[in-house]
């Protein structure tokens, strides 16, 4: 049986929130009595998030303005063709190509788990101030959008893997997978346990967590200081360029502080 996200109708505007709500989601709601017509902010994602908290300036011209495309990087096609090895492999059976031979006896202890393979999952979850839902992943309603490279489902346990393509887990950030998570357990009620990790295939390094659903409404709010932050630059209109290491690569050529 193939899964399918729980889904249900995109909903109308809610009705407006009180100011107790956290800024995050005044946000995404149509704040009438503050901003008269501002729309609602955009689905975040934890790239989306982490875009901003490395520059709002970045963040802006990608995902606001949008005149600016960030084409990715060597690297970053790298791992696009590494996922989809990865994900052909595991659903289908479709042979690893040669130049990625070393994942296969990695990807090969996953498919050795018992239970339902779910390999590239699109999740969606809306949040209407109280509580988190499921949503589809393109409906109008959504509060976070994702992407599970792949859950494995036996009974009321699950198994989540991210894969990594760095070369090492030094810099490993596993609330990517507090997250991801927490969409679980929103989709999939039926399940209890997760047992997740970020798999570093060329490593072949596994960052483990585990979760359990009594805390699924902590993990979607992982990111809310981040989420308060940006929200304040969608109403104010103020989005600060941050200098640093990473500069060199960005693609917004118009900051001061690009390196190109």
């Amino acid at each position: 049986m193939s899964f399918k996200p729980n889904t249900r109708p995109d909903p109308e505007d809610k009705a407006l929130l009180k100011d107790k709500s956290p800024s995050y989601i005044v946000g995404w709601n149509k704040v009438k009595h503050r901003n008269k017509g501002t729309p609602r902010m955009p689905a975040w994602s934890y790239s989306s998030i982490k875009t901003f908290d490395q520059c709002p300036k970045k963040y802006y011209h990608i995902k606001v303005a949008k005149d600016v495309k960030d084409e990715g990087s060597e690297a970053t096609l790298y791992g696009n063709t590494v996922h989809k090895a990865a994900e052909d492999y595991v659903r289908e059976g479709v042979p690893v190509p040669p130049e990625f031979a070393y994942m296969q006896p990695i990807l090969d202890s996953l498919i050795s788990i018992k239970g339902e393979k779910h390999c590239e999952i699109k999740l969606a979850v809306s949040y209407d101030g109280s509580d988190y839902k499921p949503t589809g992943y393109n409906s109008k309603d959504a509060w976070w959008r994702g992407i599970a490279d792949l859950v494995i489902v036996n009974k009321d346990k699950a198994y989540l893997v991210d894969y990594k393509t760095g070369k090492s887990a030094k810099y490993a950030d596993p609330t990517q997978l507090d997250i991801l998570a927490g969409a679980v357990f929103t989709h999939m009620p039926e399940v209890t346990k997760i047992k997740s990790g970020l798999l570093y295939v060329v490593s072949g390094e596994f960052i483990k967590k585990e979760h359990t659903v009594d805390n699924r409404k902590s993990y979607l709010s992982t990111f809310s200081e981040s989420l308060d932050r940006l929200a304040i630059a969608h109403s104010s209109n103020v989005w600060n360029p941050v200098s640093g290491p990473l500069c060199k690569f960005c693609p917004v050529l118009s900051c001061a502080h690009n390196r190109k």
